[in-house]
């Protein structure tokens, strides 16, 4: 009977902890959730699990623990905001899996992504053939974004962060001179000033840092 009144009295505890330190981390989908959001929780989930299944044992021992896991979650986010490099190796970045209606192999083998998979997104979305689609991109969540020929086409960042995405240049068979060469003749001589840049209807478009506005 002690126990079990141990147990209730946890439950309840940790449920209310749990809940704080969730919305503490922010609101997120399931499907938004980065790497480091979903080991945070699987180990508190386990932490959790240890305190309920061991009443004998100090409830601090799970406590801290919980608070290191939200510690560390606050400073993953607050480098991926600083950080575009950061971001893309704990995140990754989105894959082009169909152009113009051409599937990438290279690019499903790896993300190790097959066409069963592919084709089960594309019902989904009621596309009925590859052939329809312009771009499809596998994002990092794991969901299939398409856009068809007839809708308006994604638009690349080229300039993320004061960063430079050398692979959305090769998309637009641009070069990294080109770019820099562009933003000279519109007077920004640092690429670092820019928050974000892209290539749109023929023209290079940019935002400024709001410290370089």
């Amino acid at each position: 009977m002690h126990d079990l009144l141990i147990i209730s009295y946890r439950t309840v505890l940790l449920y209310i902890l749990i809940v704080v330190i969730l919305r503490i981390m922010g609101k997120r989908e399931v499907g938004e959730l980065s790497v480091i959001d979903v080991v945070v929780f699987v180990i508190m989930a386990e932490v959790a699990a240890f305190a309920l299944d061991s009443p004998d044992q100090e409830l601090l021992q799970s406590i801290i623990p919980m608070v290191i896991l939200l510690l560390i979650q606050l400073l993953s986010s607050f480098f991926s905001l600083k950080s575009k490099k950061f971001r893309d190796i704990v995140d990754g970045d989105p894959t082009i899996i169909i152009r113009h209606g051409q599937i990438l192999e290279h690019e499903m083998r790896k993300q190790r992504y097959n066409l069963d998979d592919l084709f089960q997104q594309l019902r989904e979305q009621q596309i009925g053939s590859v052939h329809e689609v312009s771009f499809a991109y596998l994002e990092t969540s794991g969901n299939l974004s398409v856009f068809k020929h007839d809708d308006v086409q994604p638009v690349l960042a080229l300039i993320s962060d004061g960063v430079i995405q050398h692979k959305h240049l090769a998309i637009i068979g641009r070069t990294e001179e080109w770019l820099v060469k562009e933003l000279k003749n519109q007077g920004v001589n640092d690429v670092e000033q820019i928050f974000y840049g892209s290539f749109e209807n023929g023209e290079l478009k940019y935002q400024l840092k709001e410290k370089f506005q």
